[in-house]
């Protein structure tokens, strides 16, 4: 098994005895400005399992953000280990971490970060340009997600044309097209009103079913309950972990 590696050095098993994908070994986080030091996260040691559904909630401040990021490859944690697919990301360059994200990891903004001189086609279709599709495969998949999340007859639109619940379900559709391994969604949820968040979370936990990795983070308790588990932090530690008939 691939993560066979980050098990042995951790000692770190998933829920359910899942096959890990991330593996948090005592991870920190210090933020440095001029005057003072922020500890953003304090000896995280977390696993998050292929085909898992997590939610990380906690209070504003409480570093889960930061943590998102980690997870993302778009920060470096300041201590401890971070092991990605059974791989020290410690050990990877500028490239290969761009690179790695670039071709496993999807990313769900909770605002949106839509271009709006594109239409909602160009939008979803940009991600597998960088990732050097080629067209006509670019073209059937880009067809096949926006005809999943209800957005075809959309496709030609441009973002200020849309409704904030259909411009999240293409920030969803961006996300998925390039069927990455793990989807990452920092508070997806935050900018809709209660119908398009129930839209976007029944979204995600049909991904899920299907066998996506997810991990989503939200200050809101009604949205943790889409989760298989809650990981909860505080002042940028985990303080508990509930299993998803307990959450």
């Amino acid at each position: 098994m691939l993560l066979d590696n980050a098990t042995a050095a951790t000692g770190v098993r998933t829920s359910k005895q899942r096959e890990p994908l991330l593996v948090l070994d005592d991870v920190g986080k210090v933020h440095v400005s001029e005057d003072m030091e922020t500890h953003a996260l304090r000896h995280v040691v977390l696993s998050i399992g292929r085909g898992e559904f997590v939610a990380v909630a906690g209070p504003s401040g409480s570093g889960k953000t930061s943590l998102l990021s980690i997870l993302g490859l778009l920060d470096r944690p300041s201590t401890g280990t971070l092991w990605f697919g059974g791989h020290d990301t410690a050990a990877l360059g500028a490239a290969a971490r761009a690179q790695l994200r670039n071709r496993e990891i999807g990313f769900i903004f909770q605002g949106f970060n839509l271009i709006a001189d594109l239409t909602v086609y160009e939008n979803v279709e940009l991600p597998l340009v960088y990732r050097g599709v080629a067209q006509r495969r670019r073209r059937t998949r880009v067809l096949e997600v926006l005809e999943r999340l209800e957005l075809f007859e959309r496709r030609a639109y441009r973002p200020s044309q849309l409704s904030g619940g259909q411009q999240q379900r293409v920030a969803v559709a961006r996300a998925i097209a390039g069927e990455p391994t793990l989807l990452l969604a920092d508070e997806p949820t935050g900018n809709l009103d209660s119908a398009n968040s129930e839209t976007v979370m029944t979204l995600l936990r049909e991904l899920h079913r299907d066998g996506s990795t997810i991990c989503i983070v939200t200050h809101d308790p009604r949205h943790t309950r889409w989760a298989e588990r809650v990981v909860r932090l505080f002042d940028g530690r985990v303080v508990a972990e509930d299993a998803a008939e307990d959450a």
